[in-house]
């Protein structure tokens, strides 16, 4: 029961992960690995509080992942074509299609260019002034990584709370 249990933990540490590095799963993971741990257990009941607690970061997670996309976008002066061209460069990165990160570093590396580059070239589109660009293609960045370091500390947060709650369950009889 306890190798389960590390291993849930492992997994919930890569859904920690997950919530700052784009395209790994995050606070999804770490809710299956709770549910997984429920099945175990034989009873849901005994993990309600970590499931409810990670249930409600799932959600913040989702809500923080678009405003502060927007707050960043906004605060730099950000169109909705640099915006756009931050979802179109993360595709396009996270697919590993940015020619000179397909060697060095691959979809990991791009998926923080990508978004950048996306920004910039959408926004020099609509205004034709590249200082504009850079500057609403950094905010976009900026505010996404803030984004996702809350996301972390809130899925660290759910971790946390499940080991305090099902600690007893393992350890202690």
């Amino acid at each position: 029961m306890q190798i389960t249990y590390w291993l849930l933990i492992a997994l919930m540490l890569v859904g920690v992960i997950g919530a700052v590095i784009p395209g790994v799963p995050g606070t999804s993971l770490i809710l299956v690995a709770i549910i997984i741990w429920g099945f175990f257990q034989g009873s849901l009941t005994m993990i309600e509080v970590p499931l409810i607690v990670t249930g409600v970061i799932l959600l913040l997670s989702m809500v923080i992942d678009f405003f502060a996309a927007y707050w960043g976008a906004k605060k730099a002066g950000a169109s909705k074509w640099g915006q756009i061209g931050a979802m179109v460069g993360f595709v396009v990165a996270f697919l590993g299609l940015l020619p000179p990160f397909l060697i060095i570093g691959g979809p990991l590396i791009g998926i923080f260019i990508g978004p950048l580059l996306g920004a910039i070239i959408g926004e020099f589109i609509y205004r034709r002034n590249l200082v504009i660009a850079i500057k609403a293609g950094l905010g976009i960045v900026v505010g996404s990584l803030i984004g996702n370091i809350i996301q972390a500390f809130l899925a660290l947060a759910a971790v946390i709370v499940f080991v305090l709650t099902t600690w007893s369950q393992v350890f202690i009889s």
